[in-house]
């Protein structure tokens, strides 16, 4: 039985006992659904709900009273084998080994679509990560994001809403003047400029804007004038470095549905056409020569600079417009996944939010990660053999793989500072937990292909009242709290939830297969239980693979 088949009995049964008189509630205070939840302690039954609790007051009952109530009506119902109030009341629910088994049943008919469900179905979520400046490889927090954001469009799609994966190329300003003059002076056999760019992918990217300028018949760029050089270098060497960028997270299984230029919004009139917006708004006004936003009406600590006195965009003027183009193209939601070093860019975005008429927090939403450190041997890894400067995305892949890397990244908060040991993550043992997840995966297909072997049918019919071993039952609980942690991780932006429920489902699928038979010992017959065990396999099976692909992380038939 799933979590919303026992909301769906409880909600009947009291909305009967209210048309029986038995309750006291208005048919518009009668629940629809009802919150049951895991207790914390195994002991205490397989559910628990608070509903009487909540329904007490209009019930014009105490919440213990009514609860008991409920518990009688409860106790008749096939699926439930026993009923208990506790505490000021809470009703605890244990079901009966039949109705707890059909939850195997349900998860194997279900197969991709069990864990899904529809809470953010009707909108339009833009998820923008990554973003990093087109100026060299990914480095580790960008990596960061990459795997927190792709999973997270994973997990909003799998909560029904429709995603814009985005990646918003910084290649309007200064840096790409640096980088320029970095590719032409490494062409030049020349020292970098102080604040420019070294590693070897500049002289790597620098030879190849050399290469592409010969083989289409034009002089080296290096030789040209200055003026002429850089153009070169720039227009070559952006483009260049862009594809490397997507190359890095194609392969890292992390790609956008749009790749969005900054320089688009200076060159198409945008920020002009935003301003407008915002000055009908009544938002906008003119000091020093300079126009501005009157942020501070909207909670920012001071008012926002938009053009500034000698004519010039502001840079804020290019997040205000890219909003406002996000908006344009559909978004309901604008979710930004930023650094540690965005912290203080939170207030003017959520201001600029609000003076477009918008809701913080919610139309706009803004999370915040923290740094990554790479550690081997107990010291940290600084350098990169090709960056020179950072560790980056295709270090750490080329040192643990793709998924070891992904599943790291993305099982601690986001919030929170994350050291990823390359020594555990090369390790094929229990410590190492993307290990220990694959490996509970491929032991539930070695355990198919043994049950065929052993004539174990592979039949959805089965007796669910066979799983009666108190392994079962707990491997049951574990499989049937999948849906709310996809829920939960959705709705919190949250996809470390999803990691560390697969550990735990991994850790109880090891202890039930040490504990239960899914093949009959040599001389013994297959029974009941063997073949209902089969297909709570099956079911373990499925609740891995779905939770590792909303991870982005392969699940191996053998290992």
């Amino acid at each position: 039985m799933t979590p919303e088949e026992l909301s769906d009995i409880i909600a009947t049964v009291i909305a009967t006992a209210a048309q029986e008189g038995t309750l006291r509630i208005p048919v518009e205070d009668l629940p629809t659904t009802v919150k049951v939840e895991r207790p914390r302690s195994r002991e205490h039954g397989d559910w628990a709900t608070n509903v009487a609790m909540q329904l007490a007051k209009k019930a014009g009952l105490a919440p213990r009273q009514l609860a008991e109530i409920l518990a009688d009506e409860l106790a008749e119902q096939p699926a439930i084998d026993q009923v208990e109030v506790a505490g000021p009341g809470f009703i605890n629910l244990r079901l009966s080994a039949g109705s707890a088994g059909e939850l195997a049943r349900a998860i194997v008919t279900a197969g991709e679509e069990y864990g899904t469900n529809q809470a953010e179905a009707g909108k339009t979520i833009n998820l923008e990560y990554v973003s990093a400046n087109p100026t060299g490889p990914i480095h580790l927090g960008g990596a960061r994001w990459a795997a927190v954001g792709d999973s997270l469009a994973r997990l909003l799609r799998a909560s029904g809403a429709s995603v814009v994966r985005e990646y918003y190329f910084n290649d309007h300003g200064s840096q790409i003047d640096r980088f320029s003059k970095s590719l032409l002076a490494r062409a030049r056999g020349q020292e970098a400029p102080e604040d420019g760019y070294g590693g070897q992918y500049i002289a790597d990217i620098a030879a190849r804007v050399q290469a592409e300028a010969l083989a289409a018949g034009e002089p080296d760029p290096a030789t040209l004038p200055d003026d002429q050089a850089l153009e070169a270098f720039r227009s070559r060497g952006v483009d260049l470095m862009f594809s490397e960028i997507k190359r890095e997270l194609h392969e890292f299984r992390s790609d956008f549905d749009v790749y969005f230029h900054e320089d688009s919004l200076h060159e198409s009139g945008a920020v002009e056409a935003a301003i407008a917006r915002l000055r009908e708004r009544g938002v906008i006004f003119e000091a020093e020569g300079a126009t501005w936003l009157r942020s501070t009406d909207f909670g920012d600590d001071k008012d926002r600079v938009l053009i500034k006195s000698n004519g010039e965009a502001a840079y804020f003027s290019g997040d205000v417009a890219y909003y406002l183009d996000k908006r344009s193209r559909g978004a309901d939601v604008s979710v930004l996944l930023l650094g540690a070093d965005h912290h203080g860019y939170i207030g003017r975005m959520m201001a600029m939010c609000a003076a477009y008429g918008d809701v913080p927090g919610e139309n706009l939403q803004i999370l915040i990660g923290q740094m990554v450190n790479l550690v081997k041997d107990g010291e940290p890894v600084r350098m990169s053999k090709r960056a020179g400067t950072v560790v980056t995305l295709t270090d750490l892949v080329e040192a643990v793989g793709v998924d070891a890397a992904r599943y790291s990244l993305v099982r601690a908060s986001m919030d929170s500072n994350l050291d990823i040991d390359l020594d555990l993550l090369t390790k094929r043992s229990n410590d190492n937990p993307v290990y220990y997840v694959q490996y509970a995966y491929a032991r539930t297909r070695s355990v198919v292909r043994n049950a065929d072997e052993h004539g174990v049918r592979d039949q959805l019919d089965y007796d669910a009242s066979a799983l009666d071993h108190p392994a079962d039952k707990e491997l049951l609980g574990v499989l049937a709290q999948f849906p709310t942690v996809v829920g939960m991780a959705a709705a919190e932006r949250e996809p470390h939830r999803v990691a560390r429920y697969l550990e735990n489902l991994a850790s109880t699928y090891h202890a039930w297969y040490g504990q239960c038979r899914v093949t009959p010992r040599a001389g013994e017959e297959v029974d009941a239980g063997h073949v209902a065990r089969r297909q709570l396999n099956e079911a373990v099976s499925v609740v891995l693979r779905n939770g590792l692909g909303l991870l982005g992380v392969a699940a191996p038939e053998r290992m």
